[in-house]
């Protein structure tokens, strides 16, 4: 029980992230927003390490650069597209990381694709071309792909923080360097480009954005070291339910039927994805 409460919690803020991002960028870059973000979290998580005394430095370099890389490019993907897409479909595009990481689990332990694991996979491939098919009418299929290019890159950074797991690596450091390399590759990108001044009235929800996103990672944290695994998986998806609220109430956006159907095939397949791949 207290499992599930702490992932509703997580997804609460997750949710609540994606609408702090979508009210900052009528001042902010996406790329800024991730900036702020990944700084944010660098600085509680260094705050963390020093009394348990965990050291940063590791002989695992390579695997913290490839993950703080992947992580950060999906980040940046994610937030753009929380800035142009409707929250429930840029959330949910986002939440296909699932699918990408069972079938790069696949290939990179080579394991045999079973019917019942294939089929769920076509199952979420159909969802996400039901979901995109709005953004089509819209003419927003740039931002549809970026946001499936978000989540392969989520799904290949999820896999960099398995093989990391099983090297020993404790959670805290992998945090640390994903905020360390996201936070010098965001600020590095923003100077190519425009840098908004930042006022004492855009401080509070900047605070919001990298406060919802960090205290969402260490409740997810949490609720999987409490829980069931599958379960905790499967209620992570209320980020979803909570996005579309959120979306409904504060933009009034809609969706059609299809956009719809596409997200239930998407989180039903992630589910049975997750609960019938192989277990490394």
């Amino acid at each position: 029980m207290a499992g599930a409460l702490w992932m509703l919690a997580a997804g609460l803020l997750f949710a609540s992230m994606g609408v702090f991002v979508k009210l900052a960028s009528a001042n902010f870059s996406s790329t800024e927003l991730a900036f702020y973000r990944s700084l944010f979290g660098l600085v509680l998580v260094s705050s963390m390490l020093y009394p348990k005394r965990i050291p940063i430095a590791t002989p695992h370099w390579r695997g913290h650069l490839w993950r703080g890389l992947s992580g950060t490019v999906a980040m940046m993907l994610f937030y753009y597209c929380l800035t142009t897409l409707p929250l429930a479909t840029a959330l949910t595009l986002n939440y296909t990381s699932s699918l990408f990481l069972t079938g790069l689990t696949l290939v990179v332990y080579k394991d045999k694709l079973h019917l019942p694991l294939a089929a769920s996979l076509v199952l979420g491939f159909i969802g996400i071309i039901l979901l995109l098919h709005p953004t089509l009418e819209r003419e927003q299929l740039l931002d549809g792909l970026a946001g499936l290019a978000s989540g392969f890159l989520a799904g290949i950074a999820l896999m960099n923080v398995r093989q990391l797991g099983r090297l020993g690596e404790p959670a805290t450091r992998v945090v640390f360097y994903l905020n360390l390399i996201a936070s010098i590759a965001c600020g590095l990108w923003m100077l190519r480009g425009e840098v908004h001044a930042v006022s004492w009235h855009d401080l509070p929800l900047l605070f919001a954005v990298g406060a919802s996103a960090t205290f969402a990672q260490l409740a997810l944290t949490r609720a999987y070291r409490l829980g069931h695994t599958q379960v905790m998986s499967t209620l992570s998806y209320g980020t979803i339910a909570f996005g579309s609220l959120f979306g409904l109430v504060l933009w009034n956006e809609s969706l059609p039927p299809s956009g719809w159907m596409g997200i239930a095939l998407i989180v039903g397949s992630g589910v049975l994805s997750l609960r019938l791949s192989p277990k490394h």
